[in-house]
């Protein structure tokens, strides 16, 4: 597809993006319910593993040809697992493969616990542009229950590094922790506003099915004290210039995460790596896919038949208002109205009803040029996002 031209139904090309995923950690956290797995003991095939990923993106390209790449986001797993070497290789290759625009953001996330003096110098070096922290606190009880595998000085010491040799980064923090009180929380906000990162992510503890916090739940904040934790990190990022421009992201002018915004504006994403999913339009539709999601099928898969992926399946037309939705209001402005049919390909009234309701409710803003939740709206989003449900 050339750059101008339209896939079916859409008025222009939604932006792309690319995701890469490398699904190792150190170790399995108990709350965790991505696609991670624990490092081998023989250590992480990190060639073969990029030779993958590189397999995967020459098996996709005719499905995004002619498309230039916004944004890059290698993510995990625990993606500074991999040597600065493996990344610049990585990146290297899929500039030789794509078309990368000048400006392009390239994200990678770390875990304090893999720092050293001159790896996130290297990262740097390779062609990342903005590192995200997985700090998620700075006390050294709470990381211990977290099952984190750094500690405070640990993460002190790699946020020093990010500050010298990124002009952009974002801190992860969680709130709502085993054991946790305000203080607490107010004292790790306190503690990663002293950077003054750019970008922070503060996300409440939620107990994912399937993992071990699930299954044996540990002593967490009751519903009222983990939303006073909440409103009081709201306020003091808002008293100290920053925007709390999504659900769950803060951020000073000009430093919001340019990939997320695009999942979140529905633009498209190529997914590579273990597990990864897609969300491509094509003169067909718009589809979704997943690629095998243990490491050693994917592997085998991607450098074997050339074709790593598990499933494909069309996003149907009765699908796309709620999928619109489900991402557009987790912004706090919302997004232009007439964004949904240039995303989607369906006129507005496959969100009138539905708007009607949510207006009449008053969650969401009675403005027709814009599709933005009301403050009420936005605190209760999942009885709004419920409306647009077919």
């Amino acid at each position: 597809m050339t750059p101008d031209a339209a896939p079916l139904g859409l008025s222009v090309p939604p932006p792309l993006s690319l995701y890469v995923h490398l699904p190792w950690c150190l170790a399995k956290c108990p709350y965790c319910d991505f696609n991670s797995h624990e490092h081998p003991r023989d250590g992480v095939p990190e060639a073969r593993y990029v030779d993958a990923v590189l397999a995967d993106l020459d098996a996709a390209l005719p499905a995004i040809w002619g498309r230039s790449v916004q944004t890059i986001f290698i993510g995990g797993g625990t993606p500074s697992l991999f040597s600065p070497d493996s990344i610049e290789r990585l990146l290297s290759a899929i500039r030789a493969r794509v078309r990368l625009v000048a400006d392009a953001e390239i994200t990678l996330e770390a875990n304090p616990g893999t720092y050293d003096a001159t790896r996130f110098e290297g990262f740097a070096q390779a062609g990342v542009n903005r590192l995200s922290i997985g700090v998620q606190s700075f006390d050294d009880q709470a990381l211990v229950a977290l099952g984190r595998r750094h500690d405070r000085r640990q993460a002190l010491a790699a946020i020093e590094s990010a500050v010298r040799h990124f002009k952009t980064f974002n801190l992860d923090l969680m709130f709502a922790l085993p054991g946790q009180d305000p203080a607490a929380s107010q004292a790790d906000l306190a503690q990663a506003l002293a950077f003054e990162p750019p970008h922070l992510s503060c996300y409440h503890l939620t107990l994912e099915p399937g993992t071990p916090f699930a299954k044996r739940p540990p002593p967490l904040p009751d519903d009222d004290m983990a939303a006073r934790m909440h409103d009081a990190i709201v306020s003091d990022l808002e008293a100290a210039g920053y925007e709390h421009y999504e659900v769950s992201a803060f951020a000073r002018a000009g430093h919001a995460c340019r990939h997320n915004l695009n999942y979140w504006t529905f633009g498209d994403y190529l997914g590579l790596g273990a597990g990864a999913h897609s969300k491509l339009s094509s003169y067909q539709g718009i589809f979704r896919e997943v690629r095998q999601r243990h490491p050693s099928r994917y592997m085998a898969a991607a450098l074997g038949t050339g074709d790593p992926i598990a499933s494909r399946e069309p996003v149907e037309n009765g699908e796309r208002p709620f999928e619109f939705m489900l991402n557009a209001l987790r912004l706090a402005q919302g997004v232009p109205a007439a964004l949904f049919a240039e995303r989607t390909g369906l006129g507005p009234m496959a969100l009138a009803e539905a708007l009607e309701t949510a207006r009449a409710r008053g969650l969401m803003d009675a403005d027709p040029t814009r599709l933005r939740p009301t403050p009420l709206g936005w605190r209760y989003l999942n009885d709004l996002l419920v409306l647009f449900v077919r």
